[in-house]
């Protein structure tokens, strides 16, 4: 299959570095000389698309390959705004990943925003060698909040799948939004503008899973047990002195794979900043791996 864009990353002179770097309209990559300390063995590489956005009719490929005992990072320029669409047509997205015996990939993107009548679905397949380790973050928000477009897409649908080395299905996931005769996606999110998932992978982030799960089982600990939250959603309980307000956040985890090698962290929040703040806070260990914490 013809592709706009490939990436290989392999070992040279006992360093990451890429060996293969193809873009063709509408995408860029950019790969940066250093980012973070020199010592630090890991290869950013950032993507944007032409015009700022994706139209209806792109339909944007993309292979990324990183080789045995590589680090590398996939990332955006600014989030990923989905424009709207004509007629049925749709805006598709594609990346294919390989990533070797440990190798470690982490996808730090930016939000994707898609703007009213859009319709977008993207797809990221991940296939991981033996002692692959892996960090993906899935995120999008309602819409354009300054010009009132609060999730007026007709469409968003992603998909991730994580194949191992013998081609066994690992980890399978699709969000799927579209507008319904009866309900309009912005009455199934009550109140929430921002869906959220982040996937960690494999031995080099064992670390970062374990600190994770603790986390967002505290945090929705003491979520639960404050007087001032509920989860039930009422803003004020007029047979009570006490107010209740819907969390600001929401999060869960829980783990997948044989022996429990991968966590997944799926998230709700109010605002885009409220996510951004949990990326830094729960990823920052990620730091001696990449050069410099994500979301930084």
């Amino acid at each position: 299959m013809e592709v706009d864009g490939a990436v290989v990353i392999e070992k040279v002179a006992g360093k990451s570095a890429v060996s293969r770097c193809f873009s063709k309209y509408p995408i860029k990559f950019i790969i940066p000389r250093k980012v973070g300390p020199s010592k630090t063995d890991a290869i950013w590489i950032y993507t944007l698309n032409y015009g700022g956005g994706i139209v209806s009719g792109d339909s944007i490929s993309c292979e990324l390959t990183v080789k045995d005992g590589c680090t590398a990072a996939l990332t955006t320029q600014s989030s990923t705004k989905v424009y709207k669409s004509r007629g049925e047509e749709r805006s598709e997205q594609l990346l294919e990943a390989r990533i070797g015996s440990d190798a470690l990939l982490a996808v730090l993107p930016d939000p994707v925003t898609c703007f009213a009548t859009a319709r977008y679905a993207q797809k990221q397949v991940f296939r991981v060698d033996s002692g692959s380790s892996l960090v993906l973050v899935d995120w999008f928000t309602s819409g354009r909040h300054g010009r009132g477009e609060i999730w007026e897409f007709n469409l968003f649908k992603s998909t991730n799948q994580i194949f191992l080395e013998d081609g066994h299905p690992l980890f399978f996931d699709t969000v799927l939004l579209e507008q319904g005769s009866t309900n309009s996606i912005i009455e199934r999110m009550h109140g929430y503008q921002v869906i959220a998932m982040v996937v960690i992978l494999g031995p080099r982030v064992k670390k970062v899973q374990d600190e994770v799960r603790e986390n967002v089982k505290k945090m929705m600990s003491d979520q639960l047990y404050s007087p001032f939250t509920s989860t039930r959603g009422a803003q004020v309980n007029k047979n009570s002195d006490h107010l209740y307000a819907k969390p600001r956040i929401i999060a869960s985890s829980s783990v997948f794979g044989p022996k429990g090698i991968g966590t997944v962290v799926r998230i709700a929040a109010m605002e885009t900043e409220t996510v951004y703040r949990f990326l830094q806070q729960q990823l920052a260990s990620m730091e001696p791996l990449l050069g410099v914490p994500p979301y930084k």
